[in-house]
């Protein structure tokens, strides 16, 4: 599941960049980790991870939660131009904390339809 503008964010970049994140969240579905990712502290546990791609232009990274049982949400796709060093902007942690909580609500008022999707 796509929150905000995830999705968008993510078509927006290079096929390159495109490519290996859309391979990362395809490991994540099925229940894997992708091997460019990374927990995102700040969140609880390990639930909340990021998928980091480089390429000539600079490093992007995807966010993504596995917090729920039957789903995959993506959280926020941006260019990380941090200025301090490997740490996450504030702005960026505080969209992705609010992606999460929308995506809390998404996934509790449809937890049966995600259930009866994985159930064969």
């Amino acid at each position: 599941m796509w929150i905000g503008s995830s999705r968008d964010d993510l078509c927006s970049m290079s096929d390159e960049i495109r490519d290996e994140i859309g391979f990362g969240l395809f490991y994540a579905q099925q229940g894997l980790r992708p091997p460019s990712c990374k927990v995102l502290r700040g969140f609880g546990g390990s639930s909340v991870i990021e998928i980091i791609a480089d390429d000539s232009e600079g490093t992007y990274r995807a966010v993504y939660t596995v917090r729920f049982a039957h789903a995959v949400y993506v959280l926020h796709v941006f260019q990380k131009k941090s200025k301090r060093g490997i740490e996450t902007p504030k702005k960026e942690i505080d969209l992705i904390t609010r992606r999460l909580r929308a995506a809390e609500q998404h996934y509790r008022e449809n937890e049966d339809a995600f259930r009866k999707i994985q159930t064969p």
